[in-house]
């Protein structure tokens, strides 16, 4: 059976998920879901990244403590709760996560361990001293040319200079390899314009990075000198092996290691495409086949910030519009890879024009002919599509492949291009076939009949293709026209034209898409 492993981004716990978490972990569950869907075992991965001073300094804030009072009970008090938040948020936006991993588990300790005694065993790891600018909000030391005025330039905060003794890991040492490797494997960054980026990075700037910071309070204590806590970049980047059971599940382990996609921002670009496979290659270990780097987000055109009041809350947004109407937006509206923009009015417009005017629209009138011209019974298809030229057959065929080329090249919003042509081709079928036209006709009948199944055998495929993208949507629709099983078949068999419900009777279907007050 082949399978498929997929990764987010580990996300930190000083706040709450806001709507650029939600797009990463929307269109994971999607490609997730498509994988399964095609019957390919498969592994998602989310979760909470805890280990950081961040986490540690927004402890403090919300019990009103200078940051060197806290305690390790207090901080770890914060954290399970903040976790617990975050996941109750994902499970609420209906995220098919089947590992949410935090790194305050033992399991992700035992494999963090693991993992930098094979880094050191190769001879990668040396004690020095740095010296140089670090920002808490990026968790990193960033060097003096990439600030902006004293800030850095991610999240225009001032930045602290430090000297201290750290452990380090020989990461320019691997400049070559790395070079080498992007060379041999093409794929392994995208988009393009990443992949660019990084390549540039490795070749011009690619120096030896921080692995430890002197104990204080909080983080994994650096093995074999407990004076040392492990820098939470190195913690948290074994994440995504020890969630898939590195360190502790070796069978578990080499099922799902290595990921076929890791999503990230690219604001954790060189982390992901450049220490990341550094450290993996250092300890002998596979690297992922993919790792993909989409855009920024602003919303209504300007950045999203505390301090500007526009942060917005995906749950709240659900709460509002709808889970799936949200999933839709996101994928449709920001092609994956580019920087874009959230704005309600545009999700206004989108829900007026593809959902209630489109998809909604031709599921209303599909049901209502139906039983107004066939006791809501559904017929067979018209093969080929019927007279009138459509070639419906042909247009499902050809809207299958593009989808499937789009979802495995991690481009969803054209996946969502090529279903809205099929409802336009739908909707053209009947304009072109005139039901209600061929209903006054009694020599017409057994063309009705075939018109009526054909509406709904292309309906059906509309709501197929949207399962991934909009699961509950997708369960409705497949409901009332007699398949609430259709998860229990194989995929190869619901795409053949004419594999519907042939004589189910139809069901209710509550209005998709109501008029927003």
């Amino acid at each position: 059976m082949p399978r498929f492993s997929i990764t987010t981004p580990i996300y930190y716990v000083n706040d709450r998920p806001h709507i650029g978490h939600a797009y990463t972990t929307f269109v994971a569950d999607a490609l997730a879901r498509w994988h399964r869907m095609q019957g390919d075992a498969t592994f998602f991965v989310t979760g909470t990244d805890e280990n950081s001073q961040k986490n540690s300094e927004a402890a403090a804030r919300k019990l009103g403590k200078p940051h060197d009072q806290i305690t390790h009970e207090e901080i770890q008090a914060y954290v399970d709760g903040m976790s617990a938040t975050w996941r109750q948020a994902f499970d609420t936006l209906g995220i098919t996560y089947d590992r949410f991993i935090r790194t305050t588990e033992s399991d992700h300790l035992a494999g963090v361990n693991q993992l930098i005694n094979a880094v050191r065993d190769a001879g990668d790891i040396y004690l020095g001293t740095y010296a140089g600018w670090y920002c808490v909000e990026c968790e990193a030391f960033l060097p003096e040319k990439e600030l902006s005025g004293g800030m850095c330039p991610y999240h225009t905060r001032a930045v602290e200079k430090l000297e201290e003794q750290n452990y380090f890991f020989k990461l320019s040492a691997y400049r070559d390899k790395l070079l080498a490797y992007y060379d041999a494997h093409p794929d392994f960054v995208q988009p393009v314009s990443r992949r660019n980026e990084i390549i540039a990075y490795v070749r011009d700037c690619l120096e030896d990075v921080s692995i430890s910071r002197p104990k204080k309070i909080w983080g994994i204590p650096f093995p074999g000198d407990r004076e040392h806590v492990v820098y939470v970049w190195f913690d948290a980047l074994a994440n995504y092996m020890t969630a898939m059971g590195y360190g502790t599940d070796d069978v578990r382990y080499r099922t799902w290691w290595p990921a076929n996609v890791q999503l990230v921002g690219k604001d954790i670009l060189k982390f992901h495409c450049a220490l990341w496979p550094a450290m993996l290659m250092s300890a002998g270990l596979p690297l992922p086949e993919r790792v993909f780097a989409h855009g920024f987000f602003t919303i209504g055109g300007e950045k999203m910030s505390k301090s500007r009041g526009n942060v917005v809350n995906p749950v709240h947004m659900a709460e509002r519009y709808g889970v799936d109407v949200l999933r839709y937006f996101l994928m449709r509206e920001i092609p994956f890879g580019s920087d874009g923009d959230f704005s309600e009015e545009r999700l206004k417009e989108r829900y007026a024009s593809d959902l209630q005017k489109g998809i909604g629209n031709l599921a209303a009138r599909t049901l209502t002919m139906m039983r107004k011209y066939n006791d809501a019974i559904i017929p067979p298809p018209h093969l080929g599509g019927g007279r009138g030229g459509v070639g419906c057959e042909a247009a499902v065929a050809t809207t299958w492949r593009s989808y499937a080329i789009a979802m495995d090249a991690l481009l969803p919003h054209e996946a969502l291009d090529a279903i809205g042509s099929l409802v336009r081709t739908a909707d053209q079928y009947i304009e072109s076939e005139k039901p209600w036209v061929l209903a006054k006709d009694a020599s017409q009948r057994a063309h009705l009949l075939a018109t009526l199944g054909t509406c709904c055998e292309l309906l059906r495929h509309v709501a197929l293709l949207l399962a991934p993208i909009m699961p509950d949507t997708a369960h409705a629709i497949l409901t009332a026209l007699g398949q609430p099983d259709w998860r229990s078949h194989a995929l190869t068999d619901l795409q053949q034209w004419g594999s519907g419900a042939i004589g189910a009777t139809v069901g209710d279907l509550p209005h998709l898409f109501p008029a927003m007050e």
